[in-house]
């Protein structure tokens, strides 16, 4: 049999873009390291193999969060295949992958929050949509993903609400700050229709200088230009989660807002929050 790498991601429906296209290059380059093994399909792969891949990964210098990821996309390749019946045991069951080097998120300084959301002297159109962009994802915390995927229909700019679709299609509302309030409504009165076609998407609440749809990328570029030093769209999102921690919200309140499905994942905003305070005291303190 072959290895049937279209279907599977075909069944990745519940997944966002991003990590449906993560695990297609993750299981693209095992097929392809496989075949240069001499496996013509996954009725040849077990354990064994699945360690050499890794192992292979580690010599080859990639990072360690790259591999438990590209580990986690096997698992669910394989248990797929036994699913469907294409195989008959899992070799990837209980596959592990040697753990992350747990990087803290990156948190961005008051000036460099100032120098991103500054008004600055463009005032028009690409001004205004980038002040919309930034608001938004250091207001609400959004996913970039989830900012580039606004429809108008999910923006109350009369209660300040956004309604959310995050990952695997859940759906979230959140508030929107008084700043987002006033620089999404700005984008949408005056901004909004000086970078429209006729090709723009209507159900499309940010689009780009060719009125398409905006993307990641574009929000990268975004940041790129306003940032005094390279910045991720995603560095704002942590901020958002450090900033409400630091300010004596509530842990499972920030893991509503953000959309985890695991409280572990937002706990590591905890340990954010706890660097921060150690460097307040380190800089401050007569006795530090």
């Amino acid at each position: 049999m072959g290895w049937e790498q279209e279907a599977f991601v075909r069944s990745l429906s519940s997944l966002s873009a991003n990590t449906v296209d993560a695990y297609r290059r993750d299981v693209r380059d095992f097929v392809v390291w496989a075949e240069r093994a001499q496996l013509d399909g996954p009725a040849g792969v077990d354990r064994l193999v699945l360690r050499r891949y890794l192992a292979f990964l580690t010599t080859r210098g990639v990072a360690k969060r790259s591999i438990a990821r590209k580990a986690a996309a096997l698992r669910r390749y394989f248990a797929w295949l036994t699913r469907t019946g294409a195989l008959a045991s899992d070799p990837a069951r209980r596959l592990t992958a040697p753990k992350g080097d747990g990087r803290l998120p990156q948190v961005l300084k008051t000036e460099e929050l100032d120098t991103l959301l500054a008004e600055g002297a463009d005032d028009g159109p690409i001004g205004r949509r980038d002040r919309a962009v930034i608001e938004l994802l250091y207001g609400s915390g959004l996913r970039v993903g989830e900012l580039c995927s606004l429809r108008p229909a999910d923006v109350d700019l009369v209660r300040g609400q956004l309604l959310v679709w995050g990952k695997g299609s859940k759906q979230r509302q959140l508030p929107m700050s008084e700043s987002s309030v006033d620089a999404v409504r700005e984008w949408l009165r005056d901004g909004r229709a000086d970078l429209a076609t006729t090709d723009t998407p209507a159900d499309a609440v940010f689009v780009n200088r060719r009125g398409h749809r905006l993307t990641p990328r574009d929000v990268r570029r975004i940041l790129d230009r306003r940032a005094a030093s390279p910045t991720h769209p995603h560095a704002l999102r942590h901020t958002f989660a450090t900033h409400l921690l630091d300010g004596g919200a509530d842990l499972r309140a920030v893991q509503e807002l953000l959309g985890h499905q695991d409280l572990a994942t937002t706990q590591l905003y905890t340990h954010v929050s706890k660097e921060r305070l150690r460097s307040v005291y380190d800089g401050t303190h007569p006795r530090a």
